[in-house]
């Protein structure tokens, strides 16, 4: 039995019916690679079962504190059913993207049910008709709660699953697999009451470590913002920064990775991430102005940083940290809005190193559980969040992926697409996923606050191509 970090309780604690906490990837893979062309369900079933012990999330399920007095434990699951959770539906024809994308939608909106092991996989097939892949590919959308992973882990979890071959196999477990029985009500209050009278002295000691640096990193930041006499101006509101409601819709755009390495060429120092947070800046430029809604100050995105140590490889849950970086929607020019995103994320890490992203890992954890449980349930249910001035508009996560082709139950991976979890006050979601020379930037948002997601994903694509074109001059 092992207790969740505060980090990981939190997307416990936060999650509402009109806001789930987990997330999704959906990959889609060309059977003509498999024994025979074809793969079975049932050879699928068979797969997945032969990988149980490579991931730990697989079998684990949360066992909660009465009345929330302290942050949830995992246990071994004894009622685990591998049935209940992977799943196979199929499109209707003719099998073309839009429904690949409405489907796929449905089902990440539905909430994962809290009393399993934290995960469900369906296998979509009928993928007849999308454009630029071969007939008969099949889909899975794997979903999974943000408690028990976080993006690099969840990388692993793909390794977990796949091969670099067609005809891999496993390794097998070290030790057979031993199911765990629930821990009395008893044994929960003892722990509770120790955990609660030992973290505020935990709290206090890691608090003060990271206050000198946060300090220190806060007046570099302001003096660099001095230096390239940047206006701090109040921090607009847009369509993303309202409530959101249960319904979801998801699209992607596809880019080769050797354009936005070029691109990032044509600003010394800057990153793939840079390229992508400003082809980003410029689609919501776009549509916002499509909409007559683009507010003169810019926009910003809040921008996910792993956290997680080589020593820490293999272990489930969150080791995340976060910058926020403003994507100077006010600046129409590509080439320059790279520039200022490039100088914006330079000093954001500055920053994010300074204060020490470790240390504010351990904020979250030390903070006593009920205190943390009870302030999350209360923030979630009242909606706190889309009232207040927004932190930021939108979400950009970066996971880097394997740049060779992977294979699942001898099929072939040929896309790769991720989906996140919209909030309350930060609506859109961007996953950007890379794999075998292409990346992807999959979008998540509300129908209420998104309704013509394929608009936007023009205005990602057309965003790319300027900044391409003007940066290959």
């Amino acid at each position: 039995m092992e207790q969740l970090s505060g980090l990981d309780a939190t997307f416990i604690n936060m999650e509402t019916r009109n806001a789930p906490t987990h997330i999704s990837g959906i990959c889609i893979y060309d059977q003509a690679t498999a024994p025979g062309g074809k793969v079975t369900f049932k050879g699928i079933l068979s797969n997945i079962e032969s990988r149980l012990h490579l991931a730990r999330c697989f079998r684990q399920k949360i066992v909660r504190v009465p009345f929330g007095f302290d942050h949830p434990y995992w246990i071994e699951d004894p009622d685990f059913d591998l049935e209940f959770h992977v799943r196979h539906i199929a499109l209707p024809k003719p099998g073309d993207w839009r429904q690949l994308c409405i489907q796929t939608a449905r089902l990440h909106a539905r909430p994962l049910d809290l009393g399993k092991p934290l995960w469900e996989m369906y296998v979509i097939e009928g993928l007849d008709q999308v454009e630029g892949l071969p007939p008969g590919c099949f889909a899975v959308l794997t979903k999974i709660h943000h408690a028990a992973i976080d993006g690099v882990s969840g990388m692993e979890m793909t390794a977990a699953t796949h091969d670099f071959e067609v005809e891999g196999k496993p390794e097998p477990p070290d030790a057979p697999w031993v199911a765990e029985s629930e821990p009395s009500l008893l044994e929960l209050g003892i722990r509770a009451t120790v955990n609660n009278v030992q973290q505020p002295f935990r709290f206090a000691r890691i608090l003060s470590e990271a206050a000198p640096p946060a300090i220190r990193g806060y007046m570099d930041a302001a003096a660099a913002r001095k230096e390239d006499d940047e206006q701090v101006a109040e921090v607009p509101r847009t369509r993303f920064n309202g409530r959101v409601s249960p319904h979801r819709v998801f699209e992607a755009a596809n880019f080769e990775l050797a354009d936005v390495k070029q691109i990032r060429k044509r600003v010394e120092g800057s990153t793939v991430n840079d390229v992508i947070l400003a082809t980003v800046g410029g689609a919501l430029r776009k549509y916002l102005e499509k909409h007559l809604e683009l507010p003169r100050e810019p926009l910003s995105a809040f921008a996910p940083i792993s956290t997680r140590t080589a020593d820490q490889a293999g272990s489930a849950g969150n080791q995340v940290s976060g910058m926020f970086v403003t994507l100077h929607t006010d600046e129409p020019d590509p080439v320059r809005r790279l520039e200022k995103v490039y100088r914006t994320t330079q000093s954001s890490k500055e920053m994010s190193e300074a204060v020490g992203a470790r240390s504010m890992t351990d904020v979250t954890q030390t903070m006593p559980g009920a205190l943390a449980g009870i302030a999350g349930r209360l923030i979630a249910r009242t909606g706190l969040m889309s009232r207040l001035t927004p932190v930021a508009h939108c979400v950009v996560s970066n996971v880097p992926g394997p740049q060779v082709p992977l294979y699942f139950t001898g099929a072939r991976m040929v896309a790769s697409f991720a989906l996140g979890l919209p909030m309350e006050g930060i609506g859109l979601f961007h996953a950007v996923l890379s794999y075998n020379g292409a990346i992807t930037v999959s979008i998540t948002s509300c129908r209420e606050q998104m309704p013509a997601p394929s608009f936007y994903a023009q205005c990602l694509e057309e965003s790319f191509r300027e900044l391409r074109e003007a940066s290959v001059e």
